[in-house]
C-alpha cells in the first residue's frame, strides 16, 4: 500500500467524530458502539489526541491523559485493519509518547487485551502489580452525582 498520503496530526479540530465512530466499530472490539457525544467529551479532555489520515480517511487514532509530571495513560489506540503491519501503529504510539504532555512523565500506562507483544516492542513492560478498577455507574443520574459531590465538599 502506498503511504505517501499518510499524515499524522495533533489538531483536535481535524477530527471527524463520525469517522472516529466508524473506525472504532471496524477496528476496535472494545470501543464499538460509542456515541458521538461521549467521544466528543473524551477527545476534549485528552491531550494529546493524534490522528492518522490517508487523504481524508481517518485510519488511525490514539489519545492520552496526563498530569505532565508523574503519570500519563494512553487510550484508544487503533489502526484500520487495511493499514496494519505498515508501522503506523508504532509511529502513532511513539508520536503520543513524544508529545510534551507525555514525554517527561515518570510512568506511562495503557491497558490492552491482546496486544502486549506489540507494546513490548515499543518499550512497554508487563505490569505484574495489582491493577484495580471501579465500574462506575456514571451513566445513571448525573444530577444525583453532582449533588453528592457538593455535599462532600460541604456545600
Amino acid at each position: 500500500m502506498d503511504n505517501a498520503h499518510i499524515q499524522f496530526s495533533d489538531r483536535k479540530s481535524d477530527i471527524d467524530l463520525n469517522q472516529l465512530c466508524n473506525l472504532f466499530d471496524i477496528a476496535a472490539f472494545w470501543a464499538q458502539k460509542r456515541n458521538i457525544e461521549d467521544l466528543s467529551i473524551a477527545v476534549a479532555n485528552s491531550e494529546p489526541v493524534i490522528t492518522v489520515r490517508d487523504c481524508e480517511k481517518l485510519v488511525g487514532f490514539a489519545r492520552a491523559t496526563s498530569d505532565c509530571v508523574y503519570r500519563a495513560t494512553i487510550w484508544d489506540v487503533v489502526i484500520h485493519p487495511d493499514y496494519r503491519s505498515q508501522g503506523l501503529g508504532s509511529k502513532l504510539v511513539e508520536t503520543v509518547l513524544s508529545h510534551p504532555r507525555v514525554n517527561r512523565v515518570e510512568r506511562v500506562y495503557l491497558m490492552t487485551t491482546h496486544q502486549q507483544g506489540f507494546y513490548e516492542k515499543i518499550g512497554f513492560e508487563r505490569n505484574t502489580t495489582t491493577t484495580m478498577v471501579l465500574y462506575n455507574q456514571s451513566h445513571f443520574n448525573s444530577l444525583h452525582q453532582q449533588v453528592q459531590f457538593q455535599k462532600l465538599l460541604g456545600g
